[in-house]
């Protein structure tokens, strides 16, 4: 299912659990969404979930999270909730950087690769709408993508930028910035997925994500909170990166995560989930300078 070279990889990076990680990636993964609070409540998304039929449970560490039973994506798609920007498809995986971010009303915060736009919504949503937040995506597609989702998701006071976020002035300086590192999937890899990846493929990733590590601390205030984060569970760009954050002297903050979070091997005080029926392998890390 995935070429010889990326099983070794994730053989060197996962050791004893690279079985669970070939697990994970055959599994059916079930659809998780987010209930949107700048549209509606938790619990005004459970009532009309019910209403039209759609089975799920509720997801402990994060009241705003669904797990649905057996519905498809084109169910929930088909519904007014999503078409009216109430609830936003999305994997309990990338619901973390957001959460380990915690913004706050008032806060000048960066999310440097946006598109499409669901951590920038949840950002927001968490701030109770009250955060300054900044969205960067220099691809034109995926901008407008971007665009549509924040208007559908009621978060028009985002101020969206088509750039590159290397490109901005490091003149500018944020209390928060989230760092979701293009990469190169590996958490995300499924039974009917077509494989993408080489060595020169993960080099190109890993030169990527430095650079934009790097921007980030230069564009972060003082105490400020850097969130980096991949869809990877490669340890050159996860531990990898933030080893590289550490010596341009960043400073660690551990994250707490919920036990019941599946665990792949990482730096103590980060977190890489494994893949499973309910998970996307991802890594997140956090830090201040």
């Amino acid at each position: 299912m995935i070429p010889e070279v990326l099983e070794n990889k994730i053989k060197a990076s996962c050791g004893a659990l690279f079985s669970d990680v070939l697990t994970g990636y055959r599994s059916a993964r079930a659809v998780t969404l987010r209930a949107n609070a700048l549209r509606s409540s938790a619990d005004e998304v459970a009532a009309k979930l019910r209403g039209a039929g759609i089975a799920f449970s509720r997801v402990a560490w994060y009241a705003d999270a669904f797990i649905l039973t057996d519905a498809l994506e084109e169910e929930v798609e088909a519904l007014p909730l999503y078409r009216n920007g109430e609830v936003y498809l999305q994997s309990l995986s990338s619901m973390l950087p957001p959460l380990a971010l915690a913004p706050a009303a008032g806060e000048n915060i960066l999310d440097m690769t946006a598109a499409p736009g669901g951590k920038t919504t949840q950002i927001l949503a968490l701030s109770g709408g009250k955060a300054l937040v900044t969205a960067c995506e220099r691809d034109a597609v995926r901008f407008e993508r971007m665009k549509f989702n924040l208007a559908r998701q009621g978060a028009e006071r985002v101020n969206a930028l088509r750039t590159d976020a290397l490109a901005l002035d490091d003149f500018l300086k944020f209390d928060k910035i989230l760092l979701d590192a293009p990469c190169t999937g590996t958490g995300t890899i499924s039974a009917d997925g077509r494989v993408r990846f080489s060595e020169e493929y993960l080099a190109k990733c890993v030169k990527m994500q430095r650079k934009l590590l790097a921007k980030a601390l230069r564009l972060l205030k003082k105490g400020g909170t850097l969130v980096y984060s991949t869809c990877s569970v490669l340890r050159e760009e996860n531990d990898g990166a933030a080893e590289e954050a550490i010596r341009r002297g960043a400073k660690l903050v551990p994250l707490e995560i919920p036990e019941e979070i599946p665990r792949l091997p990482s730096m103590e005080g980060t977190v890489c989930v494994c893949p499973n029926e309910h998970y996307e392998g991802f890594y997140v890390a956090k830090f201040t300078i």
